[in-house]
């Protein structure tokens, strides 16, 4: 039930402007209301802040920003509007793909106003579908440069980590990942080898905390707001929406350090509390069947805390049926392992139950598994041959050397020296995965796909092994062979509350719930049931926090009786 009462002396603390969330969106909101000079607090349920952003790899699609401005990547407004109405299929109105195109340089250049926001282009990361209209083969997504983080001080300790450092202090960029995978095929790939064996000596001496990716994009965006003066409550959970007699919201009732607080907002709250990711009833009653099991890589904080307070005061709901798909491991020790570069490994196929492929194996990952999903192909199992083993890294397992026993205990990983007996020991026919792997050997021969098209597109390739006549296909002939267990996974769900090109969280009937915005997997995704390229997670959170920000700014303020302090 929700908390109406809004007698002044009510609250403990008040502000312009409530955040509840610290990922990207909550981050980006928080420092455009410090740009506008809103007294502005973010609060997070977690230990640590950062969200599903700091666990990610940190890339940020974003047309147009100044970073590729500076490199020459120049998007006509129509040829981005093109591609998104393309993937998206009508699905997302279209002033919300108009606010999103249109103000997501606008969030950059004034991110780019700290002297701590460096950005740089991956370049070659292609769009994920760069063979449709508007779509790029070099791509369009920017990553923060490494930053040591003993710079947030006090607020390192409080960062939630990632997986993108390594040991001895070793640091890897998404592009230095995409060179160490060709460590045994190709020149860059040994450069890529000197240069980290360097930085883990470097270290040692210098004693520097680098961080990258998603770590490094929160790090910098956190200095920004220390800079601001903007405060972030850590073991902050909010419970309830405040709302008054006229339905506009003006609080949140939180738990904090064991007792209740209720906060007030003059101006507006934004949730920016990520998905359902990790919330099993919610899973249970909107994801399709294959995909109720809890495999996702999103913060562990991730029960849909925002969208059910939005649906509590009658916010509509969209695309909850659909998720940020991935592929992935799942580790013995519980860790989810997504398969980003594995799936372009030439000597390897994913097959079904049947034994039989049923889609491109390197194709974006949420297009893989929406095919996963609706063929009912799960789990799914990845085949590669000793001299696939060998030559490419596979879910943090380095070439040329073995799959940890666990793997092996747990069912995850079989080995076998001949596909016949490699069959036999998950389940599938004998005879169709023979047919599958000779029929495929086929094409690796003459480099194409007549089946799926592996490797016709630049997104493909990316990941792929320059070396081969298509980089996506090679024989698989040399056993053993291995065989691991493929999940319908996710990096989080794409469905939540319905907004406008504000920000505003909408009611069933269209209208806007006053003082209330969402942003990032709290809201139903811009992307609709697509994919743009990567960081076309982040990139969307993080704009429509900044609108979010934007309208707040301009709104009017409640009445002192609304939100006073005591």
């Amino acid at each position: 039930m929700t908390d109406n009462r809004n007698t002044a002396g009510d609250f403990d603390h008040v502000v312009d402007f409530l955040i509840v969330g610290s990922g990207g969106g909550g981050m980006a909101a928080g420092i455009t209301a410090a740009h506008h000079e809103l007294d502005t607090l973010i609060i997070d349920k977690g230990a640590t802040y950062g969200g599903s952003t700091a666990i990610s790899g940190g890339g940020i699609w974003i047309p147009n920003a100044p970073t590729l401005r500076a490199k020459g990547v120049v998007d006509s407004r129509s040829s981005v509007r093109r591609y998104l109405d393309i993937i998206t299929e009508g699905k997302v109105p279209a002033d919300r793909l108009d606010a999103y195109v249109d103000n997501g340089p606008e969030l950059m250049e004034l991110l780019d106003k700290s002297p701590h926001m460096k950005m740089y282009w991956v370049k070659g990361y292609s769009d994920y579908h760069p063979e449709l209209e508007g779509g790029r083969p070099l791509g369009r997504t920017i990553e923060c440069k490494p930053f040591d983080t003993r710079a947030l001080k006090e607020d390192e300790k409080h960062q939630r980590p990632n997986s993108m450092k390594g040991p001895l202090g070793l640091w890897v960029t998404s592009k230095d990942y995409h060179d160490l995978a060709m460590v045994k095929r190709t020149w860059k790939g040994r450069k890529a080898s000197l240069v980290a064996a360097w930085r883990v000596s470097s270290n040692v001496i210098r004693r520097r905390h680098m961080a990258t990716g998603g770590r490094a994009l929160v790090a910098r965006m956190r200095m920004v707001l220390k800079d601001a003066g903007v405060p972030l409550w850590l073991k902050t959970s909010m419970t309830d929406l405040i709302t008054d007699d006229r339905g506009t919201v003006i609080g949140v009732v939180a738990e904090r350090d064991g007792k209740t607080v209720r906060i007030g907002a003059r101006k507006g709250v934004l949730l920016a509390t990520g998905g359902f990711d990790h919330n099993k009833e919610m899973r249970a009653k909107y994801l399709p069947e294959k995909g109720v099991p809890d495999i996702s890589a999103g913060a562990r904080e991730n029960v849909g805390d925002g969208i059910v307070a939005g649906q509590r005061l009658g916010a509509a709901v969209d695309l909850m049926d659909d998720a940020w798909w991935m592929p992935s491991v799942f580790h013995p020790m519980g860790a989810v392992i997504p398969l980003v570069s594995e799936r372009c490994i030439p000597a390897s196929v994913i097959v079904n139950s049947a034994g039989r492929r049923f889609t491109n194996e390197s194709a974006p990952y949420v297009n893989f598994v929406h095919d996963q999903l609706e063929g009912g192909h799960v789990p799914a199992w990845f085949i590669m041959d000793t001299k696939a083993k060998n030559r490419y890294p596979f879910a943090q397992v380095l070439p040329n050397v073995p799959f940890p026993q666990g793997f092996y205990d747990s069912g995850v990983v079989h080995k076998a020296d001949t596909l016949a007996e490699l069959a036999q020991a998950v389940g599938i026919p004998a005879k169709e995965l023979a047919k599958t792997i000779e029929r495929f050997n086929g094409f690796a021969r003459t480099g194409k796909d007549e089946d799926f098209g592996r490797g016709d597109s630049a997104y493909d390739r990316y990941y792929g092994d320059p070396t081969m006549k298509n980089p996506n296909l090679d024989e698989i002939v040399k056993g053993p062979f291995y065989a691991i267990r493929c999940e319908a996974g996710d990096l989080g769900t794409k469905g939540g509350l319905v907004c406008d090109a504000d920000s505003r969280v909408l009611r069933e009937d269209g209208t806007a719930i006053a003082g209330l915005y969402a942003t990032g997997n709290t809201s139903a995704s811009v992307m609709g049931n697509e994919y743009a390229g990567a960081g076309a997670t982040i990139g969307p959170s993080m704009v429509f926090g900044y609108i979010a920000a934007q309208h707040v700014a301009e709104v009017e303020q409640h009445t002192a009786a609304d939100v006073a302090a005591g």
